[in-house]
């Protein structure tokens, strides 16, 4: 079956090939064939079963409107019950013999359902609050300002994610959290094993297992040991010298009158870490990547100023950094006219919803004047992103610092996706500029 055809009878199962390129790393790398998939299936299965061998079935939901009612239903569709982010039947197995019987080999905001999800997030959810995070803004245009003068030195080309996407936002985040700058190529490192687990080029390779699906698993296990041991570190100096920085807050954490355990706080620690900087670094390169592939969204931003946040909001929409996460429906449901059953598992594709043409109009153009951008790339309902008001103005900034003294810009060479179904974003993106 082509993507382009439509079905002409009713079907229970999304076709094997369209949604095999769905879960496929390499699929998001290419961009093109998946936008093409989501594109099909909003058209003519929104919201239907796949069954593949070798994975538990799933539900793929596809549009704008149908992710935001799952997302808003947080007793109805539980994020912590069976794996939240996609996995094989044997990538759980694995996890589980790890875990001692849990799906998760961590347990951040993301794996939580209520009643322990808002508790955690109330720990340092005032901390990233608009208002809260002004004192941060002279710092962080300090930043800002160092990397875009890191840029003008580099003679009129770089590649902008690893010469100032990558490293900009991961200065912010850990000055946040009270890292030091030396080892902050090592947290760079870690967060990109992390993420980039599908990925040949950034992947940690771990050998022995009895199968691929093993020595991944056990590679993603030996990353999150390490950033366990480092955050370890950490929570002993905050415990016995309290600062004001974040890690301070997740250390002396205290919950229903108890203190946070380790395990509970080195996983607090790691997802803002990494996410705290890595779908930043993502959304900032899809803001140049996007003004290099549409010119005229350049000019638009060079000549008007007042666009800088329009420019920030549809980076992170055409982007999307985090691809997916999974529901798991805790009572039988109905959803758009479909009955979803008590324990059935759902993907929610944030890339598609971002690209629904009924709510997007010409929904795969870069476009910074888009008004109103509706997307969903920080989530919906009790899980909607703690740091996206920080993320925000930390894109705000720097190109508030860059557009002034950007001249010109475009593609020098051939930019790359990385090969990420969960969270990911451009991976090079070499640039040829001009800048006073």
């Amino acid at each position: 079956m082509r993507m382009t055809e439509t079905l002409t009878a009713p079907s229970k199962l999304i076709p094997l090939e369209v949604a095999a390129t769905v879960i496929s790393p390499k699929a998001y790398a290419e961009d093109t064939g998946l936008h093409e998939a989501f594109r099909w299936l909003r058209a003519n299965m929104p919201l239907a079963k796949a069954e593949i061998e070798g994975i538990n079935p799933f539900w793929i939901v596809t549009r704008h409107a149908d992710i935001l009612e799952i997302s808003r239903q947080n007793s109805l569709f539980h994020s912590g019950d069976m794996a939240t982010t996609f996995t094989t039947l044997e990538g759980d197995r694995i996890v589980r013999k790890m875990t001692g019987g849990s799906p998760h080999l961590v347990r951040t905001l993301v794996q939580m359902d209520a009643p322990d999800h808002p508790k955690h997030r109330l720990l340092t959810q005032s901390w990233f609050l608009p208002q809260n995070i002004r004192h941060l803004e002279a710092r962080i245009r300090e930043i800002a300002r160092a990397h875009v003068d890191h840029m003008a030195s580099l003679g009129g080309e770089c590649d902008f994610v690893k010469d100032v996407a990558l490293t900009f936002p991961l200065r912010v985040i850990m000055e946040i959290l009270g890292v030091p700058p030396e080892d902050e190529p090592r947290m760079l490192k870690l967060t990109q094993e992390l993420f980039g687990a599908a990925d040949p080029e950034m992947q940690r390779s771990v050998e022995g297992g009895e199968t691929v699906a093993a020595n991944n698993m056990a590679a993603l296990q030996a990353v999150v040991a390490d950033f366990f041991m480092y955050f370890k570190g950490i929570t002993d100096a905050r415990k016995a010298a309290p600062g004001r920085d974040l890690a301070s807050v997740i250390a002396n954490g205290v919950i229903d009158d108890t203190p946070i355990n380790d395990f509970e706080a080195m996983s607090y620690y790691v997802i803002v870490a990494t996410a705290g900087h890595d779908t930043t670094s993502s959304s900032t390169a899809g803001a140049i990547w996007g003004m290099c592939q549409y010119p005229e969204a350049f000019a638009q931003v060079k000549a008007d100023p007042s666009l800088i946040p329009g420019l920030v909001d549809e980076a992170i929409r055409w982007i999307t950094p985090v691809k997916h996460f999974m529901r798991s429906a805790t009572e039988d449901a109905e959803i758009a006219g479909r009955q979803i059953a008590k324990g059935d598992w759902l993907m929610l594709c944030y890339p598609s919803g971002n690209r629904d043409e009924a709510v997007f109009e010409d929904a795969d153009r870069f476009d910074p004047t888009r008004n109103p951008n509706r997307h969903i790339a920080f989530g919906y309902g009790a899980h909607l992103c703690l740091g996206q008001h920080l993320a925000k103005m930390e894109m705000r900034i720097l190109f508030e610092e860059l557009m002034p003294r950007l001249k010109s810009l475009e593609f020098a060479g051939t930019p790359a996706r990385a090969e990420a179904a969960f969270v990911g974003g451009p991976k090079y993106l070499p640039i040829r500029y001009e800048m006073t």
